[in-house]
């Protein structure tokens, strides 16, 4: 079982502070870290969400994680997410592979589709057709990362004998972020390592991605990482929370900061939940 975290969006203007988090997860047992993400900010109140959805200073996973990475020895980075339509996927492909390679594999690409129509005109990409673009770029991503030479003719890629010049250590771990539909947990079943639901997945949706994944000859092969909040004033009550989740058929579990905490207590509170729920579950 492994134990994760995010760093919450109103942390990302301070490198510095976010330099010492990764630090501190890295000594204090958390086994994985992210952070949600765009390439572009919108004007506040452009759009009826939280402003932490578009607004706040962004950071780049790929730049962010490698500098981490030389900071850090064991703990993992995974993006969450990267909006992968809107960018080249050959050029997201070197970028993950030299970044496992710099960390020693310690990298997963969590990746989406996203919503902002904006955003997508801004990097010249088409919205109306992300999501047949995000299937095929999940399979050149694969092929690029196991393959010296690939070749490949599709809907939105050509490649003619290309390859990376130097593969990752293996290939790098695809989590999607999305919701819940019998579509996307297909996509996700036959594509992709895991799966990065929006909130605490039912039983019942678990075990249709699970069936999707088998139905595809992949039984077995899809993770699963949910959510629940750092408790350290109530340990037990995140205890049961994760026990539920834990049987629901999550494969991991992602601690989330308590809301509004500032970037030391939060680290010391989901420290303090992933050391008693790694002592509770495992006892």
């Amino acid at each position: 079982m492994e134990y994760g975290t995010t760093f919450s969006a109103d942390w990302l203007d301070d490198l510095g502070a976010l330099r010492e988090g990764a630090s501190r997860l890295d000594e204090g047992g958390v086994d994985f870290v992210g952070h949600g993400g765009h390439v572009v900010t919108l004007r506040p109140g452009r759009y009826e969400r939280p402003l932490g959805t578009y607004g706040v200073p962004f950071r780049d996973p790929i730049v962010l994680y490698a500098s981490l990475a030389a900071t850090t020895t064991r703990l993992r980075f995974r993006s969450g997410i990267l909006i992968l339509p809107l960018f080249p996927t050959v050029h997201v492909a070197k970028q993950a592979a030299e970044l496992a390679l710099l960390s020693g594999g310690r990298f997963d690409l969590g990746v989406g589709i996203s919503w902002n129509e904006a955003e997508y005109r801004a990097m010249g990409q088409d919205l109306s057709v992300r999501g047949r673009r995000f299937e095929e770029q999940l399979v050149v991503l694969k092929r690029l990362w196991s393959e010296p030479l690939v070749t490949f003719s599709g809907e939105f890629h050509e490649l003619d004998e290309l390859g990376l010049g130097q593969l990752p250590p293996n290939p790098v771990p695809i989590w999607v972020g999305c919701g819940d539909s019998d579509r996307v947990l297909s996509r996700v079943g036959r594509l992709a390592d895991g799966w990065m639901p929006t909130g605490a997945p039912s039983a019942e949706r678990i075990a249709a991605l699970q069936r999707f994944a088998a139905e595809a000859g992949r039984a077995g092969q899809v993770g699963v990482t949910s959510r629940i909040a750092a408790r350290p004033d109530d340990l037990d009550a995140a205890v049961g929370e994760a026990k539920t989740q834990l049987e629901a058929g999550a494969t991991s579990l992602s601690v989330s900061p308590p809301p509004g905490a500032g970037l030391t207590a939060g680290i010391d509170a989901v420290i303090a939940t992933v050391g008693h729920l790694r002592q509770a579950l495992t006892s």
